[in-house]
């Protein structure tokens, strides 16, 4: 009898830790992987991405099934252990027991699917499904009442019901919003060549406020350089000379990719910023994961950060920084515009001038006649806006 406890808690613990590698492995594969793999044909790849459609599900769903395994295959192990024995002579072995089964059901497992990630999570699959869709059904009977009272400070009914709109719009919004839409694009990047001097580094840094600064050559980003790594090797025998010697590999996400999404992976592999790339692989823009945040939060500044408007209300009109976004406009001006095809007003300038148009030019889009008061480059950079029925009315 004690031989058939131990087999199958045994099995229990093989189970346990399958099912910890698997969740471990399947949290560091981009869904954009698992697409493609199951475009490539990888078998379990369509069911890890549809898996990854919900990832923050997964983590809760596999820890309550793995801790379920392992207390049963703890139990039946000192059971096992205890048969036939006295009290105070079963306890160390049922100690050990535990902590045995504890090493071999969660810390190595894990290990195990931060090696192997992409295979281990499409091999365990259907494993994987079952677990969290266990794991989710325990979560739901396992969850708080949603009527138990907390005790906090009161507040106002309509603070409270007005702060939980914002916030689930908000959320609502960020799960649609792609990183072209929070990207700062292209033009208004700070950056530095490879072969400018750490004093230039040093320098930029501190006229721009930034400590992370994209490296370029040839036109392209190939690094990034943070100013915090010069901290540690100024005091050298023989300090870097160039920004090529201190700077770092740096991450490339496509634009098409959902912000929400972005900021998980950001999040799990520890990055602070990321170079978008359009559909032929040219850089868009960057990202941070500060824009994310302040995505579903509202803005954050610090105590260097100067308080900018992009759209501020003059004469008949508007002065709108072209990088405004469309929703920001509909809503200054009253007026529906579409944002389908368009990110900024000045997307939406260039469109209707199907051109580079000139200083000056004027162009109308319902109610609304924008004037393009300046350009940087070939960049719209800013507009006047009015109401066309203001103008008749002068």
């Amino acid at each position: 009898m004690t031989g058939v406890v131990l087999v199958l808690a045994m099995l229990l613990l093989l189970a346990a830790a399958w099912v910890r590698a698997a969740g471990t492995a399947v949290t560091r594969v981009p869904r954009a992987d698992a697409l493609r793999d199951d475009a490539d044909g990888r078998r379990g790849a369509a069911l890890v991405a549809e898996l990854l459609d919900e990832r923050e599900a997964i983590t809760p769903a596999v820890g309550v099934v793995v801790s379920g395994l392992l207390v049963v295959a703890t139990v039946l192990s000192a059971l096992a252990v205890s048969e036939r024995r006295s009290l105070g002579a079963a306890i160390l072995p049922a100690l050990l027991l535990g902590v045995l089964i504890f090493v071999l059901g969660d810390p190595i497992p894990r290990s195990l699917g931060r090696w192997r990630p992409h295979r281990i999570a499409y091999g365990s699959a259907w494993l994987l499904a079952l677990a969290v869709r266990m794991g989710g059904w325990a979560n739901d009977l396992l969850s708080e009442p949603e009527n138990q009272e907390v005790a906090t400070e009161p507040q106002a009914p309509e603070e409270v019901e007005e702060q939980e709109r914002e916030l689930i719009d908000s959320v609502l919004e960020f799960s649609e919003t792609l990183v072209r839409e929070v990207m700062t694009p292209r033009p208004d990047m700070v950056t530095i060549p490879t072969d400018a001097t750490i004093d230039e580094l040093i320098s930029l840094a501190s006229d721009e406020g930034y400590s992370r600064l994209p490296v370029t050559s040839n036109g392209d980003i190939v690094g990034i350089a943070i100013v915090k790594d010069l901290l540690t090797r100024i005091k050298e025998d023989k300090p870097p000379r160039l920004v090529s010697e201190v700077m770092r590999p740096i991450a490339f996400v496509p634009e098409t990719k959902h912000a929400s999404a972005l900021l998980n992976e950001m999040r799990e592999q520890h990055l602070q910023q990321v170079i978008v790339v359009d559909e032929f692989g040219d850089i868009a823009g960057l990202v941070t994961i500060e824009d994310l945040i302040e995505e579903l939060v509202g803005e954050i500044s610090d105590e260097t950060d100067e308080e900018t408007q992009t759209i501020v209300a003059r004469g008949l009109g508007w002065d709108v920084d072209a990088r405004a976004s469309i929703d920001e406009l509909s809503t200054a001006t009253g007026v529906e515009l579409p944002d389908e095809d368009w990110d900024t007003v000045g997307g939406l300038v260039l469109g209707l001038a199907e051109r580079v148009p000139e200083v000056g030019e004027t162009f109308r889009f319902s109610d609304l006649v924008f004037k393009v008061t300046r350009m940087q480059g070939r960049r719209v950079a800013e507009v006047n806006v009015v109401h066309d029925t203001r103008i008749e009315a002068v």
